[in-house]
């Protein structure tokens, strides 16, 4: 990947400028002025910060465990959902609906996470006249079930995984098609994510046992244990690509995001763009993308997950019908707000960019700061934040000043986080502290920024 001038990261804010203006001559759109925010902890903190850029109003939502939070503090407005449990409040539905309701919200941003895939929520929230900023219900469920969005993809001309599309009842099922395909395969739950109800099985053995565990843990995390089989990619790479589409049918590419540091199948760093793909690869993967999404009416932000061959290969995935977690290193290398470009969908703006306006400037790396003990396998660790201090840019170019000026002088640094000093983090929800990100003119200098920036 060639380098890409940090001058670029200006002149991307000048490019989408006009993605920040008011609306256009004639354009039909509803005005919002106060959202309310289905979540919790980083990402409501991360919504709030834009809206109140914008001038808009905010709610937040807590549980008892939560209320003094730092989610809270920054919203105009709190409300208890219920007690700690997930399930008792921020995945209690009638809960949010009335806080909904009793603060006169316009609009629900649901982030990630808890009910930002649920249709059911979203459909709540088209039959109450709120506007849900993100996708439609329809669009949600198309690309909700794993098996069902891997029909419409291979419909839509998107490249797929070789395997069975199609449930598998029973261990004989998943032997017959194992072999068909030819080990190894990946045994999956219909309705996973998050690294649950997944299984790489080398030989029947495996498979036999693959298909019980599978099974287990996906009845067990999604009440739904079906499960499909396809080929299992060697040596692969995770890469995304992020889409923006609109109302009116537009929908553009960004650059993409390779995730492919994970741990137990879960992310952990992230960066923008990939070292690994080649610009005829972005674009067929991103047109791709497009395609998936015009198939289903997609609108708002959204993104396609691929794995990626050792031959450049791409295979569909998975869509997430929601922002995502790594979602700021796009930012940094775009120049957009991601969270803003979802509300002033949610208005009723189109784009006011296009495709051909997309840039790719600089380098960004994001890594995810979990609490957990390295000593009993990075489990998560529970207890208060005694001690809590965010990296700045500022503290990062002062270290950096005398051994790498160049990087120094031009090198950001971003943390977004849900806690503060004497924040609690407990067994009730993710571990996730924050998102350290850095940007810089290309991958080495961005490097250099992340591994600097823990230790000012």
């Amino acid at each position: 990947a060639g380098s890409r001038g940090l001058s670029g990261h200006r002149q991307a804010r000048k490019v989408f400028a006009k993605a920040r203006a008011g609306r256009r001559a004639g354009e039909m759109r509803r005005t919002i002025s106060k959202i309310l925010i289905a979540n919790r902890g980083e990402i409501s903190c991360r919504v709030s910060e834009t809206a109140r850029k914008l001038g808009i109003k905010t709610v937040a939502v807590y549980s008892e465990a939560d209320k003094h939070a730092k989610h809270v503090s920054m919203a105009d407005e709190a409300v208890c959902v219920g007690p700690t449990l997930s399930a008792k409040s921020y995945l209690n539905v009638p809960n949010i609906m009335r806080a909904i309701r009793e603060t006169g919200a316009e609009a629900v941003h649901p982030g990630y996470g808890f009910l930002s895939e649920n249709a059911n929520f979203a459909q709540a929230c088209e039959d109450a006249g709120i506007e849900f900023i993100g996708p439609s219900p329809s669009a949600m469920r198309a690309m909700g079930d794993k098996i069902q969005s891997k029909l419409i993809a291979r419909d839509a001309g998107v490249h797929c995984i070789p395997g069975h599309i199609g449930i598998l009842d029973t261990q004989q099922d998943i032997l017959r098609v194992a072999n068909e395909i030819g080990y190894p395969v990946m045994i999956k739950a219909s309705a996973g994510g998050g690294g649950k109800g997944m299984r790489i099985a080398y030989n029947d053995v495996e498979a036999v046992e693959g298909y019980r565990m599978s099974r287990d843990e996906a009845m067990a995390s999604f009440g739904d244990d079906r499960l499909f089989v396809e080929k299992f990619i060697e040596e692969p790479r995770h890469i995304e690509i992020q889409l923006i589409a609109d109302k009116h049918g537009n929908v553009l590419y960004l650059p993409e995001r390779e995730c492919s540091i994970q741990r137990r199948n879960q992310k952990v760093l992230e960066e923008a763009p990939s070292p690994f793909i080649t610009l005829d690869v972005r674009k067929r993967m991103g047109e791709q993308a497009v395609a998936l999404a015009k198939k289903v009416g997609y609108h708002s932000a959204g993104t396609v997950e691929f794995l990626v061959d050792k031959h450049h290969q791409h295979y569909f995935l998975e869509m997430n019908t929601r922002l995502q977690v790594e979602h700021p290193v796009t930012e940094f290398i775009t120049g957009l707000d991601l969270v803003e470009q979802m509300i002033r969908v949610a208005e009723g703006h189109p784009l006011s960019f296009t495709q051909q306006e997309v840039k790719c400037n600089g380098w960004a790396l994001e890594s995810r700061v979990y609490a957990e003990d390295p000593l009993r396998g990075f489990l998560p660790s529970t207890g208060r934040l005694d001690k809590y201090t965010e990296p700045t840019t500022a503290g990062v170019r002062a270290a950096l000043s005398l051994t790498n000026p160049a990087v120094a002088k031009d090198g950001i640094v971003r943390c977004d986080s849900g806690v503060k000093e004497w924040s609690d983090i407990t067994m009730h929800y993710d571990p996730m502290i924050s998102k350290l990100v850095t940007h810089g003119s290309d991958r080495l200098p961005a490097n250099a920024l992340m591994r600097t920036a823990p230790g000012t």
